[in-house]
């Protein structure tokens, strides 16, 4: 009976792995249908000649006398021009429908919010195609509305054909039920305030999976830099054994450690929720702006002559000494003006965040209040400018002024958004302002921004969380690998500072150890520049899993140059201290 379990067992797995592998095959076949090209063209202009080159590097390696190095890098090439040209229909759809899943808990919010004015459901779906920003989703609004205007469909009919045409399981489903509810006759602001909350559950489910593959990919990463970390090691310090060229045994790890660093950089980059925090006016520049940009500058100028003064300070230009700081520190010290824009960014990001906190209590607070005084938003306003939001006050205060002046209430709240500089805000904003122009209950509205704000905040805290952890990983994997880097180059550099005569008739002690081989300054070089490559790439994954403005990766950037430098001098001087003779 086991063993017939266990048969049965297999088979399953079996038939389980086809399914996926047929499921898989129809995906890229749908892919090739839904491409704006038509297949038969991307074929003939794209997959024919990726063949046709896959051949040649076949072909090349066999006709020609090529290098032993170059025998599995040429086809391997090939192969993977191949590989790119027939999954690229495949990326572009899974591409666009990572975009719409995105967006989708916004779009719905502000077609639920468009829905409770009064327009009809068609006209919602018109306006809402308008929104460029939200991309394929508004797309898919246009091609609804396209389909009702052009070809006479009807509403519950045109979202059934499109549910056939998405790419998303997601949208598929919510628009093969709405079809199913217009037709039952159930209004379309019933229907889309019964699936808020399936809806920012489902994003909520997906944000907290995403987040969970990137505690998964910190694991993997910190194995990958500690295997890559110990093979530098070796390639530094075995050379001393076997005789071969260090600085191209260092220089081939170097180039493969830089590869991971910038493979773990996209990964991370495709793994992260999009959810982004900053909103930048593309009408008009902010002072914040300004501020960032002068910032900015000021330390990209001092990092440069910095950068010019260690040079000549290297190539004795100068009175000082080439030796007067140890090498890792002339590379650390031309990083410190960075901090400047850094520090900047991270104090404007910081009330960005106040704001966004500060929003929800502030937009239901006006709309309840809009509601219980019958009043206008000017009225409403007047007292809530004396209410402490924190670091929207000043915000609220200067929108009252607009309004009251009689500015365009447009106008007014664009330039509230712009000031607060906060993705959220400016896109709950414009929600608000629309359903207020075309008749929408003020209490529910506020009501209804204000919670779905609330779970993306939340979302937030955890996302925030996990970049901690991560910067926490970042720091401790640097100095780890950094001591390990150079207390084998320190270790070789004593050896080979001994200046032992290894000259014996008896046994040549030379042909084992080889101390000529090591170009030790190039090496150091070599090691500085590993470092700054860490660095950097370390500190842009950071501002990738938290979201934040990527003049904030300075911070991280100065300070994990300045640990890395200083473990690297404090490791070659302990080691000449204790292995010295």
């Amino acid at each position: 009976m086991a063993a017939e379990a266990e048969g049965e067992h297999v088979e399953s797995e079996g038939s389980l792995s086809d399914v996926d592998f047929g499921e898989f095959v129809e995906s890229v076949v749908e892919s090739y249908r839904t491409m704006p090209m038509p297949a038969f063209r991307y074929v003939a202009f794209a997959l024919v000649p990726a063949v046709v080159f896959f051949f040649v590097t076949i072909v090349a390696i066999v006709a020609l006398s090529l290098p032993t190095y170059l025998l599995i890098p040429t086809p391997m090439l090939g192969l993977l021009a191949l590989i790119a040209a027939v999954m690229y229909p495949k990326i572009r759809m899974d591409q666009r429908r990572t975009r719409m899943e995105n967006r989708f808990h916004l779009f719905i919010t502000h077609m639920t919010v468009l829905s409770t004015t009064n327009i009809d459901r068609v006209e919602v779906f018109r306006r809402i195609g308008a929104e460029e920003e939200y991309g394929p989703l508004s797309e898919e609004a246009r091609r609804i509305v396209q389909l009702i205007d052009a070809w006479n469909q009807s509403l519950d009919d045109a979202c059934r054909m499109r549910a056939n045409k998405v790419p998303s399981d997601l949208i598929a489903d919510f628009l093969d039920r709405l079809a199913y509810t217009i037709n039952s006759g159930e209004s379309l602001e019933s229907y889309l305030m019964s699936e808020q909350e399936a809806i920012i559950r489902n994003y909520a489910t997906t944000y907290e999976g995403q987040l969970e593959n990137i505690e998964v990919m910190k694991d993997l990463y910190l194995s990958m830099v500690l295997s890559v970390t110990f093979a530098l090691v070796f390639a530094t310090v075995l050379p001393i054994l076997s005789g071969t060229d260090p600085t191209m045994t260092v220089s081939a790890v170097v180039v493969l450690y830089t590869f991971i660093q910038v493979g773990f950089l996209y990964t991370m980059y495709t793994l992260a929720p999009s959810d982004p925090l900053w909103y930048f006016p593309e009408d008009r520049t902010t002072s914040v702006e300004w501020r960032m940009r002068v910032a900015t500058a000021a330390g990209s100028v001092a990092a440069v002559v910095l950068v010019v003064v260690v040079i000549a300070v290297q190539l004795s230009w100068t009175p000082l000494a080439p030796d007067v700081l140890p090498l890792p520190m002339y590379a650390a010290v031309p990083t410190t003006p960075l901090l400047i824009p850094g520090l900047v960014a991270r104090a404007e990001e910081g009330r960005v965040k106040d704001r966004d906190d500060a929003f929800t209590s502030f937009i239901r607070a006006l709309g309840s209040s809009e509601t219980a005084r019958q009043t206008t938003t000017t009225r409403v306003l007047e007292t809530l400018r004396d209410k402490n939001f924190g670091a929207l006050t000043e915000l609220i205060d200067d929108l009252y002024k607009r309004l009251n002046l009689r500015l365009d209430a447009s106008q007014a709240w664009r330039h509230f958004t712009a000031d607060s500089h906060s993705y959220l805000i400016q896109k709950f904003s414009e929600m608000y302002l629309i359903g207020r122009q075309m008749g929408g209950a003020p209490k529910h509205l506020g009501e209804l921004i204000s919670e779905n704000m609330s779970e993306v905040l939340q979302l937030r805290q955890q996302r925030s969380q996990s970049a901690s952890t991560l910067v926490g990983v970042l720091y401790g994997i640097s100095a780890a690998a950094t001591f390990a880097f150079f207390i084998g180059l320190g270790i070789v550099d004593v050896i080979s500072g001994l200046g032992l005569d290894f000259s014996n008739p008896a046994f040549d002690v030379g042909s084992i150890i080889n101390t000529e081989v090591y170009d030790i300054e190039t090496i150091k070089y070599l090691l500085v520049l590993t470092l700054l490559i860490n660095a950097s790439l370390s500190s842009l994954m950071t501002r990738v899993v938290d979201g934040g403005h990527k003049v904030n990766a300075y911070i991280h950037f100065v300070a994990l140059t300045w640990i890395s430098c200083v473990i690297g001098s404090v490791t070659l001087e302990l080691v000449k201290s204790l292995l010295s003779v």
